[in-house]
C-alpha cells in the first residue's frame, strides 16, 4: 500500500474539533446539556432521550459527551504514521457551534459570547506539546447577518493570531428525520448574509461551508458574489443518504440512492466552475451518508471505505483539480465509523494513482497556503 514517506515531511488535518463537555462554552446548548450527563446513564438513555436525526448522526454520545482534546486526538493519529509513513504536524480547528441558534452571531448576546469563548478555549489548548501537533489555524463560528458582525470578528483577532477563517452551519434537510444545523433555508444566498459577508472579504478570511448536497447551489451563489473570497465546501458535500438510507426515507432504496449520487454530481461540476471554491474531502465516515446505525463502526475496512467513497473522491479531485482540494478528518465526529489511520490510508490508496504531487497537496501543501499556516 502507498505512503506519504518522501512525498511530504507531515500532514495537515484541516478539520478538527475539540471539546470539553464541562467546560467549553457551547456546553450550554440544549443539547450537550443533556451530552454532558448521558456517560452516567449509558447509551440507553442516549436512544431514549435524544432525536434520531441527532442519534445518527453521532452514532454514539461518547463522541460528543466525553473530553476530546489534544491528548485524545494525539492517541487516535498515533497509528498515522505507521500507515502513512509520516504524522499529523500541524491541524485547523474548526468552530464546534454545532446546533442552530438564530442569536449565535451577535456579539452581545450569551450564544455570540460564547463564539468568542471558544476562541480562548482553544488557544489554550496544550497543541505542540510533546508529540501532539501543532496548531496551524483557527476557523471561528459567525453569522455575517448579525448587525455587530464585524465586531465579533475583531473579537475573535484580538485572542488569537491565527484566525483564518469562519464557519456558519446551514445545514438543512427536507426529511424530517435529518438533522438540521440551520433554522431557515437558503441563508449562504439570503440578502442579510450576502450583504454582511463583505466583512469576510474586506479581512480577507477563508468561509467554510457545510451544507447538505441539495444545497450546493446556495454555494455557488455565495462564489459568484464574492470571487475574491476563498470558499472551502466541508465533506465534499455532503451527500446524505448517498450509501444508505437515514433518516424517514432519504436512500431508502437502490434507485434514491443512484439519484443523490447523480445530482450531487450536477452540482459539484457546476460549482467547480467557480475558482474561489475549494472541496474538504473531510467527512468520509460521516455517519449521515448512510453507513449505518451500529454504534460501533459500520465501514469495517481500509478497502472497503476506500471502495465506497472512491467514486467521490474521484469525481471531486477529477473537476476541480490538485489544487482546491484538502484532507480533514473531521474527528471526532466521524470516529465511530472509522479510524483516523483507516481514513488517511483509505484517502492515500485513491489518490496515491494521481501521483505525488496530487499527493502533496492534498495532505499538506493547499491547507497550509488557504489557510495561511507559516
Amino acid at each position: 500500500m502507498s505512503t506519504l514517506d518522501g512525498v511530504i515531511t507531515g500532514i495537515v488535518d484541516a478539520h478538527l474539533h475539540q471539546w470539553n463537555p464541562r467546560s467549553t462554552p457551547w456546553a450550554a446548548n440544549r443539547l450537550s446539556k443533556l451530552y454532558r450527563f448521558v456517560p452516567a446513564f449509558g447509551d440507553r438513555v442516549f436512544s431514549m432521550a435524544v432525536s434520531q436525526a441527532d442519534r445518527e448522526y453521532v452514532l454514539t454520545p461518547s463522541t460528543v459527551a466525553r473530553v476530546y482534546e489534544p491528548m485524545q486526538y494525539l492517541g487516535d493519529a498515533s497509528a498515522v504514521t505507521t500507515i502513512a509513513g509520516v504524522p499529523i504536524d500541524t491541524v485547523v480547528h474548526m468552530e464546534s457551534h454545532w446546533r442552530s441558534d438564530e442569536t449565535a452571531g451577535r456579539a452581545e448576546s450569551p450564544a455570540g459570547r460564547s463564539a468568542v469563548e471558544e476562541t480562548r478555549y482553544v488557544m489554550g489548548l496544550p497543541f505542540g506539546v510533546g508529540q501532539s501537533p501543532r496548531l496551524g489555524a483557527i476557523v471561528a463560528h459567525a453569522d455575517p447577518r448579525s448587525e455587530r458582525f464585524g465586531e465579533l470578528l475583531d473579537e475573535h483577532s484580538v485572542l488569537t493570531d491565527r484566525l483564518r477563517g469562519i464557519r456558519w452551519i446551514t445545514t438543512r434537510h427536507p426529511d424530517p428525520k435529518i438533522r438540521n444545523g440551520a433554522d431557515v433555508d437558503g441563508i449562504l444566498a439570503s440578502t442579510a448574509f450576502l450583504k454582511g459577508f463583505a466583512e469576510v472579504a474586506e479581512r480577507g478570511l477563508v468561509f467554510d461551508a457545510f451544507v447538505y448536497s441539495h444545497q450546493l447551489y446556495d454555494v455557488v451563489t455565495l462564489a459568484r458574489e464574492y470571487p475574491e473570497v476563498t470558499i472551502v465546501v466541508d465533506h465534499m458535500g455532503a451527500p446524505v443518504g448517498v450509501f444508505g438510507p437515514v433518516g424517514a426515507r432519504t436512500g431508502a432504496t437502490a434507485g434514491a440512492r443512484a439519484d443523490i449520487l447523480r445530482l450531487w454530481r450536477e452540482r459539484m461540476v457546476t460549482l467547480a466552475a467557480c475558482p474561489n471554491v475549494m472541496v474538504k474531502m473531510s467527512g468520509l465516515g460521516l455517519p449521515v451518508l448512510g453507513y449505518g446505525r451500529e454504534r460501533w463502526g459500520n465501514i469495517g475496512s481500509r478497502g472497503t471505505l476506500a471502495e465506497m467513497v472512491g467514486p467521490l473522491v474521484e469525481h471531486v479531485v477529477g473537476h476541480f483539480g490538485a489544487d482546491r482540494v484538502m484532507f480533514g478528518s473531521n474527528f471526532p465526529i466521524d470516529k465511530p465509523n472509522a479510524a483516523l489511520d483507516m481514513i488517511i490510508g483509505a484517502l492515500v490508496d485513491l489518490l496515491a494513482p494521481r501521483g505525488d504531487y496530487v499527493l502533496a497537496r492534498a495532505f499538506r501543501d493547499n491547507a497550509m497556503r488557504v489557510y495561511g499556516i507559516e
